[in-house]
């Protein structure tokens, strides 16, 4: 089935929970006007990413993530799917999340949740220390098609985003905060480095992919932006401006994907040849 899907790039006030829901649902009303169907945000954009120590402070249930949005959006003229990232509060630990929600005609409704995989503990980055990892995957239907769920870090390890495409992902969303690295003049290397790996993710396995940045400034830190559409084939269908909070929309068939798997099976040769696949990796040392 053809819809309109969206990322919003957003710069979130620091630990200003009621701030950032009110810019969420503010940039969730002017998709709607847009007739967008599926909108994807950035991770941690309920509260912004380096909070550190203050994590359990901005932290929600992913249930009251969804009353508070579902309050703000009040009743929409038509359906609304929502995935966004956020510190989640849960059975004792705190996470690195990403909730997938439904605003429909029934009310506000959590799909699933994801819990980040990889935590990144090397340079700016020290996430382990202050949540607990997840520990498995999120692939799931929806009324679009099967979408997977990752966090910006788990796409740089092949190994998740290819787990998902033999779980049967036709649409990959991806939230990332990604801290600019490398300035070129116009480019920043972490965001190119972002572009090669998903127009990759995309030709391999015959998925979309949907990726939401963090924009703005963080403890002098500067968030990079340019969110990104990517079609089976690898095309760019819509990418956002560097460092600015954006809304950038695409036309998305999963139709698609079919196509794009006939003329390149990778994935069904993963599938055909999975038992074998794990009996190697049972054999590594």
């Amino acid at each position: 089935m053809p819809f309109k899907a969206a990322c919003a790039g957003i710069a979130p006030d620091k630990a200003d929970v009621g701030v950032n829901l009110d810019k969420i649902a503010e940039a969730s009303l002017q998709a709607v006007r847009e007739s967008v169907d599926l909108l994807l945000f950035p991770e941690t954009v309920v509260s912004g990413y380096f909070l550190e120590g203050g994590v359990l402070e901005s932290s929600l249930t992913a249930d009251e993530l969804c009353a508070a949005l579902g309050q703000r959006l009040g009743k929409l003229p038509r359906p609304l799917d929502i995935a966004l990232g956020f510190y989640e509060r849960k059975d004792g630990n705190l996470y690195n999340s990403a909730a997938y929600l439904e605003f429909g005609p029934d009310g506000p409704r959590v799909v699933r949740t994801y819990h980040k995989f990889f935590l990144p503990t090397y340079g700016v980055f020290d996430e382990e220390r202050f949540v607990a990892r997840g520990r498995d995957l999120c692939v799931f239907e929806s009324r679009f098609g099967r979408i997977a769920l990752l966090i910006c870090e788990d796409v740089w390890h092949s190994m998740l985003p290819s787990l998902c495409a033999v779980a049967g992902a036709q649409i990959l969303l991806v939230p990332a905060a990604s801290p600019g690295r490398g300035l070129h003049g116009e480019t920043i290397d972490n965001l190119d480095r972002y572009q090669r790996l998903f127009r990759s993710i995309s030709e391999e396995h015959g998925i979309f992919c949907l990726n939401a940045q963090l924009c703005g400034f963080e403890g002098g830190k500067g968030l990079s932006g340019g969110s990104m559409i990517v079609d089976p084939f690898g095309t760019m269908l819509a990418s956002g401006p560097l460092l600015d909070e954006h809304l950038i929309i695409a036309d998305i068939d999963v139709d698609m994907v079919g196509i794009a798997r006939a003329a390149s099976p990778l994935v069904a040769d993963l599938q055909t040849l999975w038992s074998d696949i794990q009996r190697l990796v049972s054999e590594l040392p």
